[in-house]
């Protein structure tokens, strides 16, 4: 038996045994646990169950030991995915720690830093919002204003965030502040980290056309944060800040793309199964022939899409940094997103058209609020504009 096999065997029998012995119903696949300080449960053992898993380095696979991971190579990693999935166990943690401040952690933090924040990361007691976008900073990011003004050991905070996803459920955010506004716009820029439990930091949900949002405003007003959690030291923070965003897009990509979990929420059935229901069938294939072909592209537009962010995957495991290059699978997994909307759209017809009321079912109702919902894909994260121009000027090196 080879290492890998014999890791399967191990873990299986966690699974299968240990894990339902000291858990007693496990989550289903649709439970996704955030973690956090108030953590919401979508299912009564959610937070234990992800606290079994953490007990193993289950919830951040390939983080080192000592930060609270489970120090697998690239191999075992994809096991781990592999034996959960086919349990139809959801992944015990999500959320922006493990995607997005995490990973950053590891390139940029000090040994102390990770030491403090990355094990409550992965233990799920601290959730996480990113601080990026003001009202006059979106695209052009490095136009940002929020100031970061160091006395001694404290810094202070002042201005306004929006588009915060669940600031108001956060506990830390990580975010750009300037802290000079000599010189060029990147140069004054410090990324660091600030508990947001304190009364300088005010939250205010922002509600989307579709009925619902994760988006939030954030303000400051003399808001504490510590140097301690400057992350890259002073006036670097436009370095740190574009290496994470490699690491959100490339979550985003895989969120919407093929497979995520952000992909088909009011969907309830394969696309294939949308069209029998709701086109029927002729001589055995779905009786609209325009709809047919369109599934089919589509289809293999999302296979191939499928392939290309798993060698993406595979190679973030094994310690490849996402450079600009990630914004390829931002656009087209976001794009491939709203294509799928569109589809299902057309596939039920009008049963989508619903907003509430009798006629229609609870997962039309949600097809409605979902296509609202995915037309603003292609801007969190970056726009695909701008995105576009990062891939034009970086990817393929063409001229300004």
């Amino acid at each position: 038996m080879t290492e890998a096999e014999t890791f399967r065997a191990e873990l299986a029998e966690f699974l299968d045994g240990e894990l339902p012995r000291r858990l007693g119903e496990l989550p289903p696949d649709t439970a996704e646990y955030w973690g956090g300080r108030r953590p919401e449960l979508p299912h009564r053992n959610s937070k234990r169950y992800c606290e079994l898993m953490a007990e193993r380095g289950l919830t951040a696979p390939t983080w080192p030991t000592g930060y609270g991971g489970g120090g697998l190579d690239q191999e075992r990693a994809k096991i781990v995915t592999a034996e959960l999935r086919r349990r139809r166990l959801p992944a015990p943690l999500s959320g922006f720690g493990l995607t997005m401040i995490g990973p950053t952690l590891l390139q940029f933090g000090t040994e102390d830093q990770k030491r403090e924040h990355l094990p409550r990361i992965a233990r799920g007691e601290i959730r996480w919002a990113q601080g990026y976008s003001e009202p006059n900073a979106g695209s052009d990011l490095a136009s940002l204003a929020a100031s970061a003004r160091i006395t001694g050991d404290d810094i202070v905070l002042n201005g306004q965030k929006v588009w915060t996803s669940y600031a108001d459920k956060a506990d830390w955010m990580f975010g750009i502040f300037r802290t000079d506004t000599g010189g060029k716009k990147q140069e004054g820029i410090t990324f660091l980290l600030l508990d947001m439990a304190q009364p300088g930091v005010e939250v205010r949900p922002i509600k989307l056309i579709s009925g619902a949002s994760p988006f939030c405003e954030t303000f400051f007003t003399d808001a504490r944060a510590h140097t301690r959690d400057i992350i890259h030291g002073v006036g670097n923070g436009w370095t740190v800040a574009k290496a994470l965003l490699g690491y959100e897009r490339t979550m985003i990509a895989e969120l919407f793309g093929p497979g995520g979990r952000g992909r088909d929420a009011a969907a309830g059935n394969s696309l294939v199964e949308l069209a029998r229901r709701y086109l029927g069938e002729r001589d055995g294939q779905i009786a609209d022939p325009v709809l047919r072909d369109w599934l089919a592209r589509f289809s293999m537009d999302e296979r191939c899409f499928a392939l290309t962010m798993q060698r993406s995957v595979d190679a973030a495991k094994a310690g490849h940094k996402p450079g600009p290059e990630s914004a390829i699978f931002k656009v087209h997994g976001s794009e491939l997103h709203q294509r799928r909307h569109e589809l299902m759209l057309a596939l039920r017809g009008p049963q989508c058209l619903g907003w509430e009321g009798d006629g229609f079912d609870d997962a039309e109702l949600a097809q409605t609020r979902e296509w609202l919902f995915s037309r603003g894909i292609t801007i969190a994260g970056g726009t695909s504009e701008i995105q576009l121009n990062i891939i034009a000027k970086h990817v393929l090196g063409l001229p300004d």
